[in-house]
């Protein structure tokens, strides 16, 4: 049978690095709220998707205000988010039946193509993980600060960055299996959705992620998202 699939968004940013008094996430690019172009490219890619966006709760009527200014009228479900991405998630999942297929993604990632959405999805007929990254493309240092605080030198100064890649959402699983990984205690190495499954021993299977799918955390990424959304496939 095929797999019905679920969105989960998260945002729950507060626009600290962006320098903003509204949340990144209701910013407005190109006319349009970040969140609501993140969620209207899945809606493009899987029509009839299901929609869970994870907000705190202050910032429900917000982005129902939102919705309401700009004509975004599609279903979604508004989950309460945590006191940690990895507890915001957890939330939703509580919501998403055995069975699905879960794309998990950050909501202020709005440049991001329906292809690549799709093939994705696709790798998850197969995969019960699929996690999309990055090639390192600049010379990486591993460093740590001293009691001066101060940038030294750590044990493996100059790491082979061949075999680093960053990692990308959204990450696509079977909602029964990241289910389970949601299941077990919250750790602070936990830092995407990955890392919670690798540690219940989940096969992740990994595939080229896109370079423009960039996540919008400070001005110039704002400045480079309005460039990007003139060429964008």
């Amino acid at each position: 049978m095929e797999r019905k699939i679920y969105g989960i968004f998260l945002a729950g940013g507060q626009g600290l690095r962006m320098g903003t008094e509204t949340p990144k996430q209701f910013l407005i690019l190109d006319g349009v709220p970040i969140l609501q172009r993140t969620i209207e490219r899945f809606i493009e890619a899987f029509p009839g998707i299901e929609v869970f966006t994870v907000l705190p709760a202050n910032h429900f009527s917000t982005w129902k205000t939102l919705c309401t200014q700009h004509a975004f009228n599609y279903k979604q479900t508004l989950i309460e988010g945590g006191i940690t991405r990895f507890h915001s998630v957890k939330n939703a999942l509580q919501r998403v039946p055995d069975g699905a297929t879960v794309l998990i993604h950050d909501g202020v990632r709005p440049i991001v193509s329906v292809s690549f959405l799709q093939r994705i999805a696709e790798q998850t007929v197969k995969n019960c993980a699929v996690i999309p990254v990055l090639p390192s493309f600049e010379s990486l240092k591993t460093l740590e600060r001293n009691g001066r605080g101060e940038l030294v030198c750590g044990d493996d100064p100059d790491p082979d960055r061949s075999r680093v890649f960053c990692a990308q959402t959204p990450q696509a699983f079977h909602s029964e299996v990241i289910k389970r990984a949601y299941d077990q205690a919250y750790d602070l190495n936990f830092t995407d959705d990955a890392s919670v499954a690798r540690r219940k021993n989940i096969p992740l299977s990994f595939v080229d992620g896109e370079r423009w799918n960039i996540k919008l955390t400070t001005r110039e990424d704002l400045a480079i998202a309005r460039l990007l959304l003139l060429h964008r496939p």
